[in-house]
């Protein structure tokens, strides 16, 4: 049976009802039988799965689009105090509830495992719903990216057991009480909500100080921000388990043998014994989501090897190395990487996937948010330099207003200082025909960042066909 649906989301109206995150919940609440309403500022893949559920989807934003039944109105960080859907709700007085106070209502009840980090939390959830759902355990989940078609990126299941991303950007993720939650790593990132590394372990710390007294954190051993963390925690009545490479994890990776787009793990449990298992999904940081997954599962008591077995069923999730497909020998593959961590992290990945062809890999890179191309635009310049050659497009702003002075030219600038061939293009419409002039059978393009550079790989599969 479905867990009730509070009397404030019977009738929930979301603003931005196609983002990834609020998508994940409006489907949720439809599928526990609430009406669903919103808007979206354009039609999408997406906002037609909604409405196949039964939800109602405006384009546009308008204060008529927000039904006179409506009992709530759903936003998320993104949506401006100016909104006209807001600002109705607000002057008929209804209930505002951001997206992390829905989601925290949707996991009560039920037993929460909520994956933080500054990367790698969108592949650990969609590794531990899968592997779950492999096991028959009919987990409900939300996750930032749809594991294989539109709408896939969250679904209500009828079992215990609910798997979250826990977003760190706006602190959202201090709404949530997991029974076991999962820290991948803690960077500096989002700069437009965090001015220090201090500011995000302190919010990291808040997240922690909220997992259920009995329950588990399942944090890295090899990152020196989740060990900076770890140090700082002061909770006895919670488990740690640390993970990863270094000799002191209590999960501990002994081996990581690549072979292709798959790598084989081996792994030795807190019970001392040894288990090896296959990630379908190149890259040493996802061999570690992978674990994280893992040791996860078996907090919540689940058998090591069977789960072991279905983490191997995890084929991967939109944007995350994604193969979109090849034309004239040559292989397009789109990644979500927008931090220089997550950046070198796919590039490497790639390099040790394409290492027995040779292939060269050319990248489309889009930066995303003026102000972390201002704090970071070096490093994802230095990052580049990792690829044979690089195309690299205006910022994509998202929410953000320009910043004088920001632009593409800081990362352009930086990579070819560091070595790298890059050409700046501000038209993404040219990148199909100069991509097509750049490569030759063997090579990979990586379409890459956080904006619409994944609607590139398309157009760039026709033309290299054509």
């Amino acid at each position: 049976m479905a867990p009730a649906i509070p009397a404030s989301m019977e009738r929930p109206h979301f603003i931005g009802i196609g983002g990834a995150g609020m998508s994940g919940i409006a489907k949720i609440l439809a599928q526990r039988g609430a009406r669903v309403a919103g808007s979206d500022a354009k039609d999408s893949a997406t906002a037609r799965a909604l409405r196949e559920l039964g939800a109602t989807v405006h384009l546009g934003h308008a204060a008529g689009h927000l039904a006179e039944d409506a009992t709530s109105v759903v936003v998320s960080s993104a949506i401006r105090a100016d909104n006209p859907e807001l600002a109705a709700a607000r002057e008929r007085g209804l209930p505002v509830v951001h997206r992390s106070d829905a989601l925290a209502a949707l996991m009560d009840g039920l037993r929460p495992i909520a994956v933080a980090g500054t990367h790698g939390k969108t592949t650990t959830t969609s590794m531990l719903a899968v592997s779950l759902g492999a096991l028959g355990l009919k987990p409900s989940y939300a996750i930032g990216g749809d594991l294989d078609a539109p709408g896939s990126n969250a679904e209500h299941g009828t079992g215990q057991i609910f798997v979250a991303e826990a977003d760190e950007s706006d602190r959202s993720f201090h709404k949530y009480a997991p029974e076991v939650a999962i820290v991948l790593n803690v960077e500096l990132d989002h700069h437009a909500n965090y001015a220090s590394m201090d500011e995000i372990y302190a919010s990291f710390e808040t997240f922690a100080g909220r997992i259920r007294p009995g329950g588990t954190l399942v944090i890295a051993a090899d990152h020196p921000g989740a060990r900076e963390l770890t140090a700082r925690l002061d909770r006895d009545d919670i488990e740690i388990v640390t993970y990863g490479e270094s000799k002191d994890a209590d999960v501990r990776i002994l081996q990581i043998t690549p072979h292709g787009l798959t790598s084989d793990v081996t792994v030795t449990l807190t019970s001392g014994k040894i288990l090896t298992f296959t990630v379908s999904v190149p890259g040493r940081h996802y061999a570690h989501n992978a674990v994280a997954a893992l040791a996860a599962g078996v907090a919540l008591d689940l058998p090591p090897h069977q789960l072991a077995d279905a983490l191997g069923k995890y084929t991967g999730v939109k944007r995350r190395l994604q193969l979109k497909g090849e034309a004239a020998g040559v292989q397009v593959i789109d990644s979500y990487a927008h931090h220089p961590t997550e950046m070198t992290a796919d590039l490497e990945a790639i390099r040790g996937a394409t290492a027995e062809t040779g292939g060269r890999i050319l990248v489309v890179f889009q930066p995303h948010l003026y102000s972390r191309t201002q704090e970071l635009g070096t490093e994802m310049g230095q990052a580049l330099a990792l690829a044979d050659a690089s195309v690299v497009l205006d910022i994509y702003p998202a929410r953000e207003d320009p910043l004088p002075g920001v632009t593409s030219a800081l990362i352009t600038d930086a990579a070819r200082a560091a070595g790298a061939r890059v050409t700046p293009e501000s038209d993404p419409g040219a990148v199909p025909d100069l991509i097509a002039g750049m490569t030759r059978p063997g090579d990979l393009v990586l379409t890459m960042g956080a904006g619409d550079v994944t609607d590139l790989g398309p157009a760039i599969l026709s033309r290299l066909g054509a």
